[in-house]
Order: structure tokens, then C-alpha cells, then sequence
């Protein structure tokens, strides 16, 4: 494995090619300016489209995020963007933070120096760690897969490889989102490597196998099926693309800057805990630097077709199949259907289960204290004396 050093700089001409292509949207008609519900609220994205033209910095924001120690690793000729925090405390635990869609490596940046420097930030020096946080393959400055077949177990593997070249031959895993599919598989196909494995969403393509030896399905893991097919009937529409047919949505969000804004804010309202009030969570210079990184990664295609590959490679499991390494759960309030403990116990060896008092699916940017304090306090009894 071959590392260097990165930096983030966007070419100059592609900073005028983005505000030339912001100057001539086309803007749609609505029934309602003020209404989200069939989609992205009209009057917000003129908004956010001035801010974006007239009042986002993107180079300070570039200069922010060079601050994050980055590098680039080759692995089997696959190019990974990576930010690599080392730890400050006497005995830090190696630990990789895997984002999803429609964040990036940027999501993580609050919740980075929390993890890797408590003692600074009011908790015990003991429980640092030395935090890696990884783009996806074509997210953020991970360049696109040339082939096919690249999914959540696959980039478990190239995870697993990063970080033995790293030197971390024992380390855990946390995710949310796809990021939580791929420590999950992380933990199932190397379990010798994993300490443990904490995720704050259950990916939605987790299925254990039931046989006439399993337990009956409970009302309560009933209801959660259910709720998760309406929540699918009313929400799952940008799954259902992304996961069938990428490269169409992917000419329109290449080409648009405002319409792959609306793509991802719609997300993060619809999925945050800001009551409907999206900005009382994230700022519109928070929300412009992810959607920035989509549209300067310029490889918006491989990013939608995760989905796709996701939904060839399912998190489904054999009969009887167990994943050992200890598993942690923190439930945010306003996070996608979550399934009941005991639906997630048939295959991991659940060891903290936490009803979190807030936050919603994006938790390392919503509430990254409380997501760092539940990390903390998860892999605390499992570090190695």
C-alpha cells in the first residue's frame, strides 16, 4: 500500500464553471413556493442558489477542511481519500468512521477531534482513539470504481486493508447510513481484526434468515416491517432510482448544480432532527460544503450507483449464521425505521442498545458530543489493557 499526503484545491476555472452554471437555472414552477411536500421547497433553493453564488466561500471552506491531516493510499490500484487523525491520549484505540449518502468525509469533521482528543474536550485521555475516516469510492476525492461490483462488503475489504497498512491490525468500526453496512461487514467477514463494531442506523437491507428453529417473529419485529414497507411507499422513491437505474438520475445531478442541491436537501431535512426548520440544524454554508464536494468529486454516478451495488449484495445472512464481534446501537429520535433489538440480536451479539435524547440520521453532524460520548463509552470495556 502506497500513501501520500493531500490536500484539497479546486481548479479556479471550475469554481467560474460552477457560478456560470448557477447564473443560468432554470427554475421550476410550484403549486406551493413554501410547501416540502412534493419535494424540494422552491423558495429555499433560491435561497440556498444566491447564498451559493453570492455569499459561500468555497476556498475557506477548502482551507477548513485542509486542516484535517488527509492523504490519498493505492490499494490494488484503487486510489482512497482518507483523513488520518492519530490520537492523543496514552493508549489510543485505532478506529475507522465510514460516512454514507448524501454525506461525505466532511460529516465527521466535528466529531474527529472529540474521538482522538477527549482529554481536550472535557472527557478521559483513556478513551482517545486514532481516527481514520475514509471517503467511499466516488465520494468526495475517492476517485470512481472502473468496474463493477463495488459494494458495501468489498469496501469492507479495502477498509480492512487501509487499515493493516496503517499498522492497525485491531481496531473498530462505526457508521451510520451505508457506513454502517459496511462496519457491519467489516465485522462479519473479519472478526479476528474487529474489537467491536458501533453503528447509529441498521442498514435497511438486513434480513436474518428464518427457519423453523428461529424464534417466532414477535408483533413488535411485525410492526417494524411494516412500518418500514410504508416508510418505503412514501420516502423510498430516491432509493428506488438510485438502486435500479443511476446513470439517468446521474446526467441531470451532473449537470445541474441546483438540481443536485435539491437532491441532497431534501434528505437532509427530511431525515435531521429540525422539526421541518432545516437550518435550525444545519447551516447553509454546512449543507453548500457537502453538496460542493459531490459536485467538485465528478463522480456523481458511482456515488448514486452504491445503491445499486448494495442492492445486488444484500446484508442478508445464512441460517444459524452469528456475527461475534460485540455490537453497539445508539438510536437517534428522528432516524429511518429502526428495527426492535431483538429482530437485530438474531445475528449480532448486541451489547449496548441507547435511546438517544436527540438527532436524527445525521448524527456525527447533528449531535457529534453525544455521538462521541456513546463511542466512548461503548468501546471503553473493550480496549485492549
Amino acid at each position: 500500500m502506497k500513501i501520500r499526503p493531500f490536500s484539497i484545491h479546486i481548479a479556479n476555472e471550475a469554481l467560474a464553471d460552477l457560478r456560470h452554471r448557477l447564473h443560468a437555472t432554470r427554475w421550476p414552477s410550484s403549486l406551493d413556493d413554501e410547501s416540502w411536500a412534493d419535494g424540494a421547497n422552491l423558495l429555499f433553493m433560491q435561497r440556498l442558489s444566491h447564498h451559493w453564488l453570492h455569499n459561500f466561500d468555497w476556498r475557506a471552506q477548502e482551507e477548513r477542511l485542509n486542516r484535517l491531516p488527509q492523504f490519498i493510499a493505492t490499494i490494488d490500484n484503487a486510489d482512497v481519500h482518507f483523513v488520518h487523525q492519530r490520537g492523543a491520549g496514552p493508549s489510543p484505540m485505532p478506529i475507522v468512521l465510514t460516512h454514507g449518502w448524501p454525506g461525505s468525509f466532511a460529516e465527521m469533521e466535528h466529531i474527529i477531534p472529540l474521538l482522538a482528543d477527549p482529554g481536550a474536550h472535557g472527557g478521559d485521555p483513556a478513551d482517545a482513539f486514532h481516527v481514520v475516516v475514509p471517503s467511499l469510492p466516488g465520494y468526495g476525492f475517492s476517485p470512481a470504481p472502473s468496474y463493477p461490483g463495488v459494494n458495501a462488503r468489498t469496501i469492507a475489504q479495502l477498509w480492512h486493508r487501509l487499515m493493516e497498512g496503517l499498522g492497525y491490525n485491531r481496531f473498530a468500526a462505526q457508521g451510520g447510513d451505508i457506513g454502517a453496512g459496511v462496519s457491519a461487514w467489516l465485522a462479519r467477514q473479519f472478526p479476528d481484526s474487529l474489537a467491536g463494531v458501533h453503528v447509529n442506523y441498521i442498514p435497511g437491507s438486513f434480513r436474518p434468515t428464518l427457519g423453523p428453529a428461529s424464534p417466532p417473529v414477535t408483533h413488535e419485529e411485525q410492526e417494524f416491517l411494516k412500518r418500514v414497507s410504508c416508510w418505503a411507499a412514501d420516502e423510498g422513491a430516491y432509493a428506488a432510482l438510485q438502486g435500479t437505474k443511476p446513470q439517468t438520475l446521474a446526467f441531470s445531478l451532473t449537470d445541474f448544480p441546483v438540481g443536485l442541491a435539491a437532491w441532497i436537501v431534501e434528505k437532509f431535512r427530511s431525515w435531521s432532527d429540525c422539526d421541518g426548520d432545516i437550518q435550525r440544524v444545519f447551516s447553509l454554508d454546512t449543507l453548500l460544503t457537502d453538496i460542493s464536494i459531490y459536485w467538485f468529486g465528478d463522480s456523481l454516478s458511482a456515488s448514486l450507483r452504491l445503491y445499486k451495488e448494495n442492492r445486488l449484495c444484500p446484508l442478508s445472512f445464512d441460517l444459524d449464521e452469528r456475527v461475534t464481534p460485540p455490537f453497539g446501537v445508539a438510536l437517534f429520535p428522528h432516524e429511518l425505521p429502526m428495527p426492535p433489538r431483538s429482530w437485530v440480536e438474531r445475528v449480532f451479539d448486541v451489547a449496548r442498545w441507547t435511546e438517544m435524547p436527540a438527532g436524527g440520521h445525521f448524527a456525527a453532524l447533528e449531535q457529534p458530543e453525544l455521538l462521541a460520548q456513546e463511542i466512548r463509552a461503548f468501546f471503553r470495556p473493550r480496549r485492549q489493557p
